[in-house]
């Protein structure tokens, strides 16, 4: 199994990133990113799946229809993933949707397989929490806009990391492979990553994945790039790594067969300790980058 997706290599009909629980090899998680041009639209059938729709760069409108009638949203969304937090919208499973953008741009359709419909819903960017995790150069900033507890979903859970150039991000490294009522739950988990240029240089960053335990031998170390995916079936994730004088971005995109919809994680022994020394740092003082 492939586990790093460099850009190009996930395309799908009509996506340049098409992860399917069939093409990861996994049972729940899904992750869709489509680029639209001015006047562009595309259609697509919700399934046995939710979906919420997040624009990346441009704005569009989101029309979710099914037996119960059909909601209508507009998004407002953003330049790109380094000037704002999006609105977004919720597609319930067995749903028709369809995405259409007057101006063009780049959404991604966050997925999981699940079994209760809910409605279809508009989520505000003013209303996504926007949370600051860690200090000194663990500092980053998390976009909560499909967190448990945050917005409700049967099964899936999206949110956006942003780690400034330097910094480390998903440290101390961490899993969620096994259930363990209260303390760590099982989710397959998808990276796609996006990087601030820099005077015209591309940006990149580095990712970590190792094995934690007999059957669960997930390794990875990838430099990645726009565009870039990975996939978590199991195993320490952690870190991910911002070259200095470039922003990283990271879309997690997380679902799995528990019954309670919970990110319980479990840090890595070996590096848990780091969590101690942050009340005696201060956060990067380049964070948030906005709210």
């Amino acid at each position: 199994m492939t586990y790093h997706l460099p850009a190009g290599k996930a395309l799908g009909g009509p996506y340049i990133v098409d992860v399917t629980p069939e093409k990861a090899g996994w049972g729940h998680s899904s992750l869709r990113v489509l680029e639209l041009p001015p006047g562009g639209t595309h259609s697509f059938e919700a399934g046995d799946s939710e979906w919420i729709v997040v624009p990346l760069a441009g704005g569009c409108t989101v029309a979710a229809t099914d037996d119960f009638g059909q909601e209508t949203f507009e998004l407002r969304g953003r330049r790109d993933v380094f000037s704002g937090v999006s609105d977004f919208a919720y597609v319930p499973r067995d749903a028709r949707a369809t995405v259409t953008s007057a101006a063009g741009g780049r959404f991604a359709l966050t997925g999981a397989r699940c079994t209760r419909r809910l409605p279809a819903r508009y989520g505000p960017a003013s209303e996504v929490p926007v949370e600051l995790r860690g200090t000194g150069n663990c500092s980053r900033q998390v976009n909560n806009f499909g967190a448990a507890g945050v917005f409700e979903c049967d099964k899936l859970i999206a949110v956006e990391v942003i780690t400034p150039g330097g910094n480390w991000s998903s440290f101390p490294p961490h899993k969620h492979d096994e259930h363990r009522p209260g303390e760590e739950s099982v989710l397959e988990e998808i990276y796609y990553f996006e990087f601030a240029g820099h005077g015209g240089i591309p940006g990149l960053g580095y990712q970590r994945v190792s094995p934690s335990g007999p059957g669960r031998d997930t390794d990875v170390l990838a430099e990645v790039r726009d565009g870039d995916v990975v996939l978590i079936p199991d195993g320490w994730h952690g870190p991910s790594m911002a070259t200095p004088g470039h922003h990283m971005y990271y879309l997690n995109v997380m679902a799995g067969p528990e019954a309670e919809r919970a990110w319980l994680i479990c840090d890595h022994p070996d590096h848990a300790w780091v969590r101690d020394t942050w009340p005696d740092q201060p956060v990067d003082p380049r964070l948030p980058l906005y709210t």
